[in-house]
Order: C-alpha cells, then structure tokens, then sequence
C-alpha cells in the first residue's frame, strides 16, 4: 500500500501506517485526515505534534492511557482526557492520532 504526497509515492504498511517514518511530512497527516472525512484544526495538531515529540524523546507510540496522562500533563486537563481525544479521534486517538503522525501502531492497540 501507499500514499501519494507532493508527488511522492510513499510506502504504508497494511492498516496505512508509513513504512519510514522518515517520510513524514504535514501533508502526509492532511491527506491521511481527508481520507478518513477529517478536517484537521489546531487542535488536531497539537495532539499530532504533541506525539511526534513524545516518539522522539520516547522512541515509542504511547498507548492511549499513557497518551490521555501525558496531553494533560503537557496541555491541560481539559485535553488530557479519553472523551477530548475521541471527539478528535474517532477511530482511537492512538491508533489514528499515530498513524497520522506517521509513527508506528501503538503497542497495546489491536
């Protein structure tokens, strides 16, 4: 499977997660939002972003409990929880937030 962004054919895995996480770039979260009928907004981002520095400090993709502890550490309690992130999320806030953060699946998530 693959994406096309700025005329790059990039390489996902079956459930659409990228291949190289080096491939990453914005529009790669852009296009992965409008196929699942998403509009990403700031807020989206600043979970997005918020993930892409928690992998790189980590070298993990945290679990939704562990993420849903870690936002409201870092962006408060009203963001720091489950039914914030799913309004944001639909499909699971690890799992699609991850994806589009071109991070790998969480651990945890089936």
């Amino acid at each position: 499977m693959a994406i096309e962004v700025n005329g790059k054919t990039l390489e996902t895995d079956e459930e659409g997660y990228l291949v190289n996480l080096n491939d990453w770039v914005p529009e790669v979260a852009e296009i992965m939002a409008k196929e699942d009928g998403l509009e990403l907004t700031p807020e989206h981002w600043d979970i997005i972003n918020f993930l892409r520095e928690y992998y790189e400090e980590y070298q993990i993709a945290p679990a939704v409990r562990v993420l849903t502890k870690a936002v409201g550490k870092k962006l408060g309690k009203e963001k720091g929880n489950s039914k914030y992130l799913y309004a944001l999320f639909p499909y699971g806030p690890g799992k699609q937030a991850c994806r589009f953060a071109g991070l790998p699946k969480p651990t945890g998530c089936i």
